[in-house]
């Protein structure tokens, strides 16, 4: 029971979310455009979180990804709107530059040796200039009916963006948890020494996993625009923290101490709903920042109360013993 309770705790809480707002809203919450709309909401913040597993399970950290949304979100636009570049060729240029971007972050951190937090937080600075040199730091509307039409529609119920977010998922989570990439990838980031004599390069490992996440923040950036239509140059940093947030809450989940594409799922719709009851309910503003930090934590707190309770049970009977 201990074990369930410290693998699943975000579950448990996100249930409790879910009766407590259908009891206190249930008119504006127990409704399926509740369900669309979080679907809908969490779709990009979900892609980027999933993108930066494989670079977090390698030890590595990438920080331009925010940035690389934004960035792929005015490339994509510009290209379309302005300079009326087809959708695919548009579509695969972003990606390329989301790639080669990537790339640059791989090489500074594998090559050079600068610290991935260092170099990739340096890389979002960077990364703005040619955000706002390419937009004229205007907003890019006028986006054709082709980019926008890869978000319109519903399947199953489900809004057409949250269906990429559940193909993506599926492919991440099946090439971490299924595939000798996804083990020689934990197994550089739980001990590059280790792991590299015992025969895994290290150095690829880190450096496929950081072109990844810019791969995927790329394709969230495409997304986005197609769903909102136009694209900012300020647009990408807002999704850094949640990304982030949702995939260290992930460890706790599911498979505690590891970087799991389930455990992501579960943490950002957990925060996603109590967010989302909140502002059905009438709360300020504030009370949304005030509601992730205390999820988090709580979160956090159950899964080492857990741990720590079978550790004890596992001390007692081995004193038994």
């Amino acid at each position: 029971m201990t074990l369930r309770l410290s693998n699943y705790s975000g579950l448990v809480i996100w249930a409790a979310l879910i009766a407590l707002f259908a009891v206190w809203v249930p008119d504006t919450f127990l409704t399926s455009l509740t369900v669309q709309t979080l679907a809908s909401e969490q779709a990009v913040t979900a892609i980027i979180a999933i993108g930066l597993l494989p670079a977090l399970a390698a030890g590595a950290y990438d920080l331009s990804v925010g940035a690389m949304l934004g960035l792929s979100a005015i490339i994509v636009s510009s290209l379309t709107a302005r300079s009326g570049v087809p959708l695919v060729p548009a579509i695969l240029i972003t990606l390329a530059i989301g790639a080669g971007i990537g790339a640059v972050n791989a090489f500074l951190v594998v090559g050079v040796g600068i610290n991935s937090f260092i170099a990739t937080l340096a890389m979002s600075s960077v990364l703005i200039a040619p955000a706002r040199a390419i937009s004229h730091d205007q907003i890019v509307s006028g986006v054709p009916h082709s980019l926008t039409a890869l978000t319109e529609g519903r399947v199953l119920g489900l809004p057409a963006i949250a269906i990429y977010m559940l193909a993506i998922a599926a492919v991440v989570w099946y090439l971490l948890e299924h595939t000798p990439w996804g083990r020689r990838v934990e197994a550089t980031g739980a001990g590059p020494e280790a792991a590299r004599l015992a025969g895994v390069r290290t150095g690829r490992m880190v450096f496929g996993s950081l072109v990844t996440s810019a791969l995927l923040s790329s394709c969230a950036g495409i997304l986005l625009a197609s769903k909102l239509s136009t694209a900012t140059p300020d647009l990408g940093p807002a999704y850094l923290l949640p990304a982030f947030a949702a995939a260290f809450l992930g460890t706790t989940q599911i498979k505690p101490g590891k970087f799991n594409v389930v455990g992501t799922l579960i943490a950002i719709f957990l925060l996603a709903t109590g967010v989302k009851g909140l502002q059905l309910a009438g709360a300020a503003d504030w009370v949304t920042d005030l509601f992730n930090g205390l999820a988090l934590i709580i979160a956090v707190g159950l899964a080492l109360w857990g741990g720590r309770l079978l550790l004890l049970a596992k001390t007692r009977r081995g004193a038994t013993q």
